[in-house]
């Protein structure tokens, strides 16, 4: 099984990325990159999942259960936080961009049949996690706490040039009440630039003794997808100069939706350091209107 799959190794049809959980070869998570281009459209059938159509960058209308969304989008992941529309399972969806764009599909199979609804960008809490070295931003637009869905949790994550994410590691693939959520777990990256040389950066994932013993230690670029069946993961580390942007999709098989982690007991000790350190001043990168948290 290859758990890094580099930009143009995992499209299908109309989609630059198609992850089902027949081809991760686990039960719930589900990613899909659409691109469009001016005045085009898709129309899917979401089947036994929920989705959330996030755009990445431009705008776009979807339509589902006889509602239409008008989500206004962003230029790209790093300028702004963007709107976004829930799709419930069991429902046709079009999705119809006039000036094109590029727009992310989070989906997992769920039980429960939620309605179609509009989820506006100045609702998204954006938090400030870690610090120092280890500062990002994170944009809780589908977390387990702050938006209702069935089974899919979904956020995005952005970290400055030279900074550590996803740190100390942690594990989410045992089911353990109160302490631990078995989650299923897509990482999705892009990077900013510089003076026309892409950006990069580096995950890894390390076996916890669960599961199936998942060991990546990746160069990721844009467009490129790790996907985390289990494992302790982390730490996503952007190389100086090049701002890192990853989206979680996460699902599970349990009823109770939570984002629930065991640090990795080598490396925990080291978010006692955070309350001693300055929160990286370049943070954050964009916010929502009006933002709420």
């Amino acid at each position: 099984m290859t758990y890094h799959l580099s930009a143009g190794t995992a499209g299908n049809g109309p989609y630059a990325v198609d992850v089902t959980p027949e081809s991760a070869g686990w039960g719930y998570s589900g990613l899909r990159i659409l691109p469009l281009p001016p005045d085009g459209s898709h129309t899917f059938d979401s089947g036994d999942s929920e989705w959330i159509v996030l755009p990445l960058s431009g705008s776009c209308a979807v339509t589902a259960d006889d509602a239409v969304f008008a989500l206004h989008g962003r230029a790209d992941v790093f300028s702004a936080v963007s709107d976004f529309a829930y799709v419930p399972r069991d429902a046709r969806v079009t999705v119809t961009s006039a000036a094109g764009g590029r727009f992310a599909l989070a989906g997992a199979r769920c039980a429960r049949r939620l309605p179609a609804r509009y989820g506006p960008a100045r609702h998204v809490p954006v938090e400030l996690r870690g610090a120092g070295a280890c500062s990002r931003q994170v944009n809780n637009f589908a977390a387990a706490d702050t938006y209702d869905c069935d089974r899919l949790i979904a956020v995005e994550v952005i970290t400055p040039g030279g900074n550590w994410s996803s740190f100390p590691p942690h594990k989410h693939d045992e089911h353990r009440p109160g302490e631990e959520a078995e989650l299923e777990e897509i990482y999705y990256f892009e990077f900013t630039g510089h003076e026309g040389v892409p950006g990069l950066g580096y995950q890894r994932v390390s076996p916890s003794g669960h599961g199936r013993g998942t060991d990546v230690l990746a160069e990721v670029r844009d467009g490129d997808v790790v996907l985390v069946p289990d494992g302790w993961h982390g730490p996503s580390m952007a190389v100086p100069g090049h701002h890192m942007y990853y989206l979680n999709v996460m699902a599970g098989p349990a009823a109770d939706r939570a984002w629930l982690i065991s640090d990795h007991p080598d490396h925990a000790w080291v978010r006692a350091t955070w309350p001693g350190q300055p929160v990286d001043p370049r943070l954050p990168l964009c916010a929502a209107p009006e933002a709420t948290a």
